[in-house]
């Protein structure tokens, strides 16, 4: 098998420094604690999507002569005029919510823009300025790519290194609990509740925990609760409904332990090793 590391790609894109701008902007405002979170989304997505109204938006959306559903358009780059998802569940925090709400309709709507789209630079800085702010802790060099989704954001512990492919849900109710180097593929979900087969509304939320070097691989689903301990592997389109322990290759549905990795340490069969290192 070819040994294929990632390539490294020049940095000498015309306009760097244009992006570069843009992006120190946006974190110099985010480390301002009286920065209107929610204006600072509306101007943000203005500037991109309906450049001609940035600078008179309220204007705009009080113009009956506009188009009502331009000027419904332009609402909706306000996080205060839209609701998302979690916001209806009971467990939902709101005071910790509607502090991540802004940057969280920021980080989808961003996605859906020309600027963002599949831009990977741009994106993958961008998403790294915003998850500081949303996350309950952020390790360094996080790497997202588009259209990654939470359910509230502030329950998403994440260490160092770690990287989130495109179309992937994180589902933190419960909470999710990512050690250093954890790699999750595209159109994985990893999910941190569980309802009851009876009654819907009755809802286990339980933390997830995807241990060092852990690897989710392509449409691969993680259940409320599972350990995927260190070094673990959860296969393409598994369904891990339980513990997975470290070293071991789990594949099918319900997932089940097919191979150990040739560079797991003797005894790593039976091990069940912990995170590196805590964290708060």
């Amino acid at each position: 098998m070819a040994y294929l590391p990632l390539r490294a790609l020049s940095d000498e894109r015309p306009h760097r420094a244009l992006a570069d701008a843009w992006l120190d902007r946006l974190a110099g405002a985010l480390a301002d604690p009286s920065t209107d979170r929610s204006v600072l989304c509306r101007r943000t997505l203005t500037e991109i999507v309906y450049p001609e109204y940035a600078a008179n938006w309220e204007t705009a959306v009080a113009d009956p002569a506009l188009p009502a559903g331009l000027r419904l358009a332009l609402t909706a780059l306000d996080p205060r005029e839209v609701t998302l998802e979690p916001e209806y569940y009971a467990e939902c925090d709101e005071a910790k919510f509607q502090r991540v709400k802004p940057l969280l309709w920021l980080w989808y709507s961003f996605d859906r823009t020309l600027l963002g789209g599949q831009n990977v630079d741009l994106g993958v800085r961008f998403r790294r300025v915003l998850a500081p702010h949303i996350f309950k802790q952020c390790g360094e060099n996080f790497k997202a790519f588009q259209h990654v989704e939470f359910s509230f954001g502030y329950n998403m512990d994440v260490g160092d290194d770690c990287v989130v492919h495109r179309h992937v849900l994180l589902d933190d109710r419960g909470g999710i609990v990512m050690g250093n180097n954890v790699s999750v593929s595209d159109y994985a979900n990893i999910y941190s509740h569980t309802h009851s087969i009876v009654d819907q509304s009755d809802v286990t939320d339980a933390t997830t925990i995807l241990e060092d070097n852990v690897r989710i691989t392509y449409h691969a689903t993680v259940l409320a609760g599972v350990r995927v301990a260190c070094n673990g592997m959860v296969g393409a389109l598994a369904v891990a409904t339980k513990d997975v322990r470290p070293y071991h290759v789990y594949v099918g549905i319900p997932a089940k332990s097919i191979r150990v990795k040739p560079n797991a340490p003797q005894g790593a069969q039976n091990v069940c090793l912990p995170l590196a290192k805590e964290r708060g």
